[in-house]
């Protein structure tokens, strides 16, 4: 074994011990060695091991590992310590700037065990107000995952929209007069893009793609045939599809759909398609309805177009005000006064939700009882003075790990609404998870079920659930499902929305703002709505303030008769 993974094994060990707390004055000087064994001159594996405990620095303890390496391949010392920490935290401690002090911090004060909750925790401002950190070591631990997880070639919608619309400018900016439209995932809004599809029409094709391949729009350009490929400088893929303009909303479609619903819609066509003039052209061609991109998955709105029953999707102007959103007395950015301004005077709503984090929620700064009662003070209040503006007094509840909510009865009946959710305990089985879920459900305090898996996109897999008995129970409850519009979320997953629908249960597009800028991402669960083709009409929150505050008392009224 050579030096360096010697070297770097005994750092791993010295990291995992300060991790893990123990002696300081040990772990001192196994990492001392590291670094000593790491710039030796000569190999350390030719030295005997009294000669190695005669190194600076080394000594016998440390030599005793070295031999350990040397025979074994490993360090039991060091695997003791691996099998006691979650991977998660692992890979957290790989990131430039996080040493073992802060990773403890993170891991055992937060409670944070991936990379994905890390990245999440740092966009709800968490981890600024955690000891030994601050704004600047939060915003550079953003920017080191941002990084990591676009190198892996994947990258959420709300990243690669940045992308899309830089090179969109720059590619209609060197063909004026061509036909430039975006295709693939990015044009369905599909969650997590890996490659922006873009189609390009011209009169020229193949000067258009000469002048593609010597530019520097791309970076790693490569020309197949009338693919012109490469990447972004955040290494996004990109195809540029080269067609003559007559071929352009042919090839638009064909790029655009996913395999089986194009192959589904051109089994319905007898004709041919070779030019046409719009995308509208071959759905009639092909006894349909023209689909909207978002729909262009599978075959399941085929069906419900063949029968002219395409629902007439949501859009973001149908949304009349905002809930699930979070302020200084927990752990937002922004105070409850500025959240509720920006909401009435900058995005024209009608009313926002306030739902700061619950008690058990002690990382967020979770509300006691005593601080619910302070704040509902200080909405009266604002209430009185707002016009044309109403805050609702909500809560994200912790959902226990027995299903039950945490605030007592008398407590919860003072919210205008209650969203629950999970944020701990995330590792139990289907049954169990389905089971705790369905138990929060069914308090009749329940209003909303938040971001109903836990997932983080490219960070977390959400936790197992039985859907069905899921959305059943919400049907059987009355109780809304949240759409959480976070693009690190958008839970509930969009394929499960029809199901929803078709039970009757009304969805709620939540942004989980912790600060002003935050109620922005509104605009992707839209999008996300509208590939699960919600309209208006399965939307809580495309109520006016009036329905709205109307359904709240409505369903109070129902739990004092319970």
């Amino acid at each position: 074994m050579e030096n360096k993974p010697i070297a770097g094994q005994l750092k791993l060990l010295a990291k995992l011990m300060e991790l893990h707390g123990e002696n300081e004055f040990k772990t001192r000087s196994v990492a001392n060695a590291s670094f000593t064994i790491d710039k030796l001159p000569y190999k350390i594996a030719d030295k005997s091991f009294e000669e190695i405990t005669q190194i600076k620095g080394v000594g016998k303890s440390i030599a005793a590992y070295i031999k350990e390496l040397l025979e074994t391949g490993s360090l039991s010392d060091l695997q003791d310590l691996l099998k006691a920490t979650p991977d998660g935290v692992i890979e957290i401690m790989n990131i430039k700037g996080i040493g073992p002090k802060k990773v403890a911090v993170i891991w055992k004060q937060l409670g944070i065990e991936n990379t994905g909750e890390l990245y999440y925790a740092c966009n709800e401002n968490r981890l600024a107000e955690a000891k030994g950190f601050g704004l600047k070591t939060q915003d550079e631990i953003l920017k080191a995952l941002e990084f990591r997880m676009a190198s892996n070639g994947k990258f959420l919608y709300a990243q690669a929209q940045h992308e899309a619309k830089e090179l969109m400018v720059l590619l209609k900016g060197m063909f004026p007069g061509a036909l430039i439209e975006f295709a693939g995932d990015y044009r369905r809004c599909c969650e997590v893009i890996s490659e922006l599809v873009v189609v390009l029409g011209s009169r020229d094709a193949e000067l258009v793609i000469s002048s593609l391949s010597v530019s520097t729009i791309l970076n790693n350009i490569n020309v197949n045939n009338c693919e012109v490929s490469g990447e972004t400088a955040n290494g996004l893929l990109v195809t540029i599809v080269v067609t003559d303009k007559r071929f352009f909303y042919r090839d638009l479609f064909t790029y655009t759909g996913n395999d089986r619903h194009v192959e589904a819609v051109l089994s319905r066509i007898v004709d041919a398609i070779d030019q046409p003039d719009n995308e509208e052209f071959i759905y009639k061609k092909a006894s349909l309805p023209w689909m909207p991109p978002e729909l262009r998955e599978g075959t399941n709105f085929i069906n419900k177009a063949a029968v002219n029953f395409l629902p007439d999707l949501i859009d973001y102007s149908d949304l009349k005000g905002t809930l699930h959103n979070h302020s200084t007395w927990s752990d937002g950015i922004n105070t409850l006064e500025e959240m509720a301004l920006f909401c009435r005077n900058e995005l024209k709503l009608q009313y926002l939700g306030i739902c700061d984090h619950s008690k058990s929620a002690v990382y967020a700064k979770g509300l006691s009882v005593e601080r619910v009662l302070q704040q509902h003070e200080e909405v009266d209040r604002l209430n009185g003075t707002l016009e044309d503006f109403h805050i609702f007094k909500g809560i994200e509840s912790d959902i226990l790990g027995d299903g039950s909510l945490d605030y007592p009865n008398d407590i919860l009946e003072k919210f205008d609404f209650v969203v629950a959710s999970v944020h701990s305990n995330l590792k139990l089985d289907v049954d169990k998870a389905t089971n705790r879920i369905i138990k929060a459900i069914e308090n009749p305090y329940t209003t909303i079920l938040g971001h109903p898996t836990g997932r983080l996109l490219l960070g977390r897999e959400g936790y197992p659930l039985n859907f069905e008995k899921v959305i059943d129970a919400c049907a059987a409850n009355n109780v809304i499902i949240e759409i959480n519009a976070n693009p690190r979320r958008l839970d509930l997953d969009w394929r499960w929305c029809q199901y929803a629908i078709s039970k009757g249960v009304l969805l709620s597009i939540n942004p989980d703002a912790h600060r002003v800028e935050g109620f922005h991402d509104m605009h992707y669960g839209i999008l996300s709505a509208r590939k699960g083709g919600v309209t208006k009409e399965n939307c809580l929150n495309a109520l006016s303030l009036q329905e709205i505050k109307e359904k709240f008392e409505q369903r109070k009224a129902t739990i004092t008769t319970v």
